[in-house]
Formats: C-alpha cells, structure tokens, sequence
C-alpha cells in the first residue's frame, strides 16, 4: 500500500483589525496613457527638423504631379504591371531591383545610426514628420502647451466646441490630401483628380484614399508617441547598431548635478554652482514626453529639442550652452573635445557599414545602367511537342514572350541556333512602347538532320535582337526530335 501524499493546508487569512497595520490592495499593471502637450520650441535644430518637414513633403506632394516626356515620372501602375521611374520601366519581373533598394536602405539607416543614432526617427521619419505638421495646426488653433491644458481641462462651451472642430477639420484635411497623394503614385493622379471632382472615383481608389488619410490621421493625431514607444521596432534594435562611440542627445550631469532653481545672482555668485535649473522645460518640449536627464532612452527620437529649450535657458541664466547636447558615451565619461570625438568616427562598425553601402550602392546603379532594353521568355507548346511537317522536316513550337523596357516601340528579330542549322518562321515582331508581346514560333530542323538525333532533345538557344539597337538577348530551350 502507498503512502498517502501530503497535502497542503488553505489558510485563511483574516483582515488585520489594528487600523496601522497596512492593508492589502490590488494595482492594475495597466494604465490609462497620460497626455502629453508638447511645447512649442524654436532653435538650430527645430529649424533643421522643419527644413526636412518642407524637403520630404514636397517632394511626396509635389512627386505624382511631375511629368516626364507626356505620362507621370513616378507611377507604381498595378493595373498595368508597369512601374515608371522617371525615363525608366519596370515590371514585376524587375522584383530585385525593389529588393536591392530595400536592402540599401537598411544598411544607409545602419550606417547613419552608427554614427549618430537615430537621425531618421528625429529628422524624417512620416511619423516624426506629419506629428510635427498635426501638432502645429494644433497650436495655432487652441494655442501652446499651457493653453490646450487648460482648454482640455475645462468645461465644454462654444468655444471649446469651436476650436476642437476646428483643429478636427484641419487634422482631417490633411489626412485627405495625404491620402490622395499617396493613391496618386499608384493611379495616375491627374486622372484621380478629374474623378475626385466630378464624384466618380471608383471603390477600390476611394477606399485607400480613406484607408491612408485614416491612418495618417489616427498616427499623428492621436498615436503619436506610441508609434514610436511601442509599435515601431527600430527602437528595440538600435541599441545594437550604436556603441559608446555613437553620438547620441546626451546630458552633463557632472555639469548639471545637484539641479535646483535659482536666479542669475546666484549663478554670478556661485561659479561652481551646478548648470540645471530644473526648470523641466527640457521635458515639456519632449515629443514622447520622457525627461532626457535620466540617460539615453528607447523613447528618445533624436528629435533634440530638448537641446534647442536648454541652449535658451542656459543663455538666460548666464551659463554656457551645451548642458544637453550630442555627445558619445565615451566623450561624455573621459571629457573628450568634439574634435576628439569626430575623431572615433570612422572605426570598424561604421567602416564596415559604408563599405557595404558603397559597394551595394555601386552594384545596385551598374545593375541599372546595364540592365538589357527588353526582356525575353521562352516557353515550349505543351499541346504540341514534335512533329513531322511537310517534306520530312521536324517542327517544334515555342511561345516567345518579349517584354519592351523602352518608351518607344520596338521591332525585334528571332534567331535559333543549335548543332545544325534550323530555320525560324514568323522571325520578326513588332512590340509597343512599354508593353508585353508573346508570339507563337516555330522552328524546324531538315530531315537529314533529324536522323542523327532520333527521339532526343536537342539543346538549342533562341537569340533576340533589337532591329534598332546593338542589343540582343538570349535563351535557351530544347529541341525534340521524334522516332
């Protein structure tokens, strides 16, 4: 007979009677997200973040409307399966040229991260950049950071009603028009504007014009910082792509610390006095609302305004500038000068990142340049495999597909060749401009040559040629010859 197994005893337990002793409760692990008002902030490099706002939407605006030689320069034409960049087309075949590009893009971001952390989150990222063009509406409807607090905070009135209205139809138009712009690379958008004013857009047009300009409009004005906090998973990595050598918005404790207010007569008085005011103002201007005095962040943009809000305080007070500033971890610990640290750029991580975005940059615009005017495919007849033709000759049928790379159209010419001499009917084709042909083609082998080869697969090659051009292309395939 077993032994019994142990239990072991529930107790319960009582609510302790003495009113000190402490009392259980329960904390919930999720919490409401607390707004944030960031504050409006001038400086080097808020104007450097608003040059970059003006560069990248002109050229998203302003890219559809551009023409080249009569039809869109940049056109992602999905009905077509064509895609135009400026005097260039491509097809879906042209798949690894997206691929490539891809692929350059993540090493320029490794690069540029490397060296100084995260310059396209701060800079140009379109969640940066359109939070940036919300924001600013908002102020100037309800006002800067103090304002909208107190709005928010107040009852509602006519005037509340008014200017969150205001701002919701400023926020939508916006989306609106980003939306239609977006569309508009992919539907030729002076064709989409004909159709948006005379209301006959079609299903599938109107709903990714909706679709985007609601995602633009739910990202920059309501996600905001949580784009970049929890859903963007650059933040996750890049503390893998920077090392203590990488400049990043660093703050001077050993200047800053102990903070604490106080006026200009204290710093004139008190020369070793620490620069911090604690005036907050460096948290108050923080998109994501983190305070930059706590170390480097995953929340951190780069944005640097908190830079720009702690140059103008420390101007005020009497201190020098650079009490947060781009620094690397490494200058920051050891006191380097900025030239010493300038110095640390070009070290393994960063070399071995640029030289691969040299040569991937490099094989990418040679592929580009030398990639053939046209394309060619061969496919054998299914229905037909082999057959005996008049006077003894053997036929075989192929389906050749030409594909014209150019904008002008193209006559090509059909060659076969093998190891006898086979003769090609219907051996010249004329394609369009930028369009697809296939045409049926056969090839025959004479009858003296086919006794050599009885029931076997010859392999032969068909050869291409531009009429106008010193181009030829060529693919292979096979050749049955029958019992």
């Amino acid at each position: 007979m077993s032994a019994p197994k142990p239990v072991i005893p529930i107790i319960a337990v009582e609510t302790p009677s003495d009113p000190s002793a402490p009392e259980f409760h329960y904390e919930s692990m999720y919490q409401k997200r607390a707004e944030i008002y960031a504050r409006s902030v001038k400086g080097w490099f808020a104007n450097w973040r608003w040059l970059m706002v003006w560069l990248t939407q002109a050229f998203f605006y302003g890219m559809p409307w551009l023409q080249w030689h009569g039809r869109q320069a940049l056109l992602f034409d999905l009905g077509e399966q064509r895609f135009y960049v400026l005097g260039l087309v491509f097809y879906p075949q042209d798949f690894i040229f997206l691929a490539a590009l891809l692929v350059l893009s993540a090493l320029l971001l490794f690069f540029f991260t490397a060296i100084a952390g995260r310059l396209w989150c701060g800079y140009t990222c379109p969640q940066t950049v359109y939070t940036e063009i919300f924001l600013w509406l908002e102020r100037k409807i309800e006002g800067d950071r103090q304002a909208r607090m107190r709005l928010d905070q107040s009852r509602w009135t006519a005037r509340k009603l008014g200017l969150k209205s205001a701002k919701q139809a400023a926020w939508l138009g916006v989306a609106l028009i980003t939306g239609f712009s977006f569309v508009g690379y992919f539907t030729p958008i002076r064709a989409l504007a004909a159709d948006a004013l005379q209301g006959q857009v079609s299903g599938w047009n109107l709903f990714w014009i909706l679709f985007y300009g609601a995602a633009t409009y739910g990202n920059a004005g309501y996600l905001r910082e949580q784009m970049c906090k929890y859903i963007c998973p650059y933040a996750r990595f890049q503390s893998a792509l920077i090392d203590k050598d990488s400049l990043i918005i660093s703050y001077d404790a050993a200047r800053g610390e102990p903070r604490g207010a106080r006026s200009r007569k204290q710093v004139e008085a008190a020369s070793k006095q620490a620069d911090c005011i604690d005036c907050t103002l460096c948290v108050q201007v923080c998109p994501t609302g983190i305070d930059i005095r706590n170390g480097l962040q995953n929340e951190c943009i780069a944005c640097a305004a908190c830079i720009d809000v702690c140059d103008s305080v420390m101007e005020k007070v009497g201190s020098p500038k650079g009490l947060i500033r781009y620094s690397t971890a490494n200058g920051m610990a050891l006191g380097w000068s900025r030239r010493q640290m300038f110095a640390r750029v070009l070290r393994p991580r960063v070399l071995i990142y640029g030289a691969a975005l040299t040569l991937g940059a490099g094989a990418f615009a040679a592929s580009i340049a030398l990639r053939s005017p046209f394309l060619v495919d061969v496919i054998r007849d299914r229905g037909t495999l082999a057959r005996t033709v008049e006077q003894g000759e053997v036929e075989n049928v192929y389906r050749v597909q030409i594909m014209n790379r150019t904008e002008r159209a193209q006559r090509y010419r059909i060659l076969a060749h093998g190891p006898v001499a086979l003769s090609v009917l219907a051996p010249e084709v004329q394609v369009d401009a930028a369009g697809i042909r296939a045409v049926t083609v056969s090839l025959r082998m004479a009858p003296q040559d086919a006794l050599n080869y009885p029931h076997q697969s010859v392999q032969i090659s068909f050869e291409v040629k531009a009429v106008d051009q010193a181009v030829a292309q060529i693919e292979k395939s096979t050749f049955f010859v029958p019992d």
